[in-house]
């Protein structure tokens, strides 16, 4: 793994200082948790997998696409894999602007964008001992991605 997927703990204070930028006067922090429920299921934990050179791709072209698109001057994602325990952090998405609305609209599309483009699964293992794997996005027909 690399700079946007990683087995280890996420580290905001790392992606911060990653994306620090004086002209930045706005600063928006996405980051998900491990919650202790889903659709009435007690969770205990869950295991992310990803395509891993894939997921780092689009990852990656997530964050250029942010800068592109958008008035700011950051962006970073990182997701995190392995079997994570309750509150811990599973993606950060940073982004700096000159300006808080074009961070917040910049962290929003970014997040989502990775729900819907990223192959990473997501196996909720519950208190019962039962563990599932959580329906994903199917990639579009017409989209062409190399490796």
């Amino acid at each position: 793994m690399g700079r946007w997927m990683t087995e280890h703990s996420l580290d905001l204070n790392q992606l911060l200082q990653e994306t620090e930028d004086p002209g930045s006067g706005g600063l928006a922090i996405f980051c998900g948790t491990v919650r202790n429920e889903n659709e009435g299921k007690p969770v205990r934990a869950i295991t992310y997998e990803a395509h891993g050179h894939l997921a780092e791709r689009v990852l990656r072209e997530i964050e250029e696409e942010v800068l592109a698109r958008f008035d700011v001057r950051r962006c970073r994602i990182q997701h995190r894999i392995g079997m994570l325990q309750l509150g811990e952090s599973s993606v950060i998405v940073v982004v700096r602007a000159a300006h808080r609305a074009e961070a917040f609209e910049a962290a929003r599309y970014a997040i989502d964008e990775l729900k819907q483009r990223t192959p990473i699964w997501k196996e909720e293992h519950y208190e019962t001992g039962e563990s599932r794997f959580l329906e994903g996005t199917s990639l579009k027909p017409d989209e062409k991605l190399k490796l």
